[in-house]
């Protein structure tokens, strides 16, 4: 009986970190998510198997460069995500198609809009903090913010600017019906970074990440000389500042 705990203990933290590897990801391959784990490509596919019985995950064909076959990836069902705080989607999703019936569509897009008021007035907080009018600096400074909301953040650059992609969406539940939130949450980013965002997979649309891509010199620069590696990570403005306290360049 002993043994029997501790083995089901085992599979329930191996299983965790799985969902917290996909939550981060967007989508992994079994080998990809083994070397994360520090286990064997069969146990990962063997937590997998079980995870998708239990529908927490789902597999997607994804290419593979060259003439291999094309590679079976994972990422997390919508019913996964409603444990890291989808929370009153039923009562928002309810009071949402009110306003829609009575008020009409203008009203929903005005709603949504104050809602994500309040999303930006703590992110500016966070970014008038930051000493740099460089959109990719201030990329990083908004994901951290971001991620303190509970989106799951990250920044990086690529060969035509930057990206910010969020890992979780509180309200991906709501906006897959009332896409206006995703709207009104775009506009902040472009208030926010001083530049006209693009966003290019939204979670609420069944992509595994909210991808929003940041225009910037810098990033291309950046990106050129590391070409062949993948996104970069951007780095933390408030690290440039310490290393170099006095400002002089």
């Amino acid at each position: 009986m002993v043994t029997r705990a501790v083995s089901h203990s085992t599979d329930g933290d191996t299983r965790r970190r799985v969902t917290r590897l996909l939550l981060e990801r967007g989508h992994a391959t079994a080998a990809d998510l083994a070397r994360e784990l520090g286990i064997t490509a069969t146990a990962t596919r063997r937590h997998l198997d079980a995870m998708e019985a239990e529908g927490q995950v789902e597999t997607r064909v994804v290419k593979t460069a060259g003439r291999g076959r094309p590679a079976k990836s994972y990422q997390l069902t919508p019913a996964a995500r409603t444990s890291f705080g989808h929370t009153y989607d039923d009562l928002a999703m309810e009071a949402l198609r009110w306003i829609r019936r009575f008020e009409g569509e203008g009203a929903v897009s005005g709603f949504a809009a104050e809602q994500v008021a309040r999303l930006e007035a703590r992110c500016r907080a966070a970014l008038d903090a930051v000493d740099s009018d460089d959109p990719l600096a201030r990329a990083q400074a908004l994901a951290t913010a971001m991620s303190s909301e509970g989106y799951a953040a990250t920044a990086s650059v690529i060969a035509s600017g930057g990206q910010i992609c969020q890992h979780h969406c509180p309200v991906a539940g709501v906006a897959a019906e009332f896409p206006q939130l995703c709207e009104a949450e775009t506009r902040v980013i472009s208030r926010l970074l001083g530049v006209h965002v693009q966003r290019l997979a939204t979670i609420a649309n069944g992509d595994g990440v909210c991808t929003t891509h940041v225009p910037g010199t810098s990033g291309r620069r950046a990106a050129a000389a590391s070409r062949g590696s993948g996104p970069q990570p951007l780095p933390d403005p408030r690290r440039a500042q310490t290393d170099n306290p006095t400002g002089q360049r």
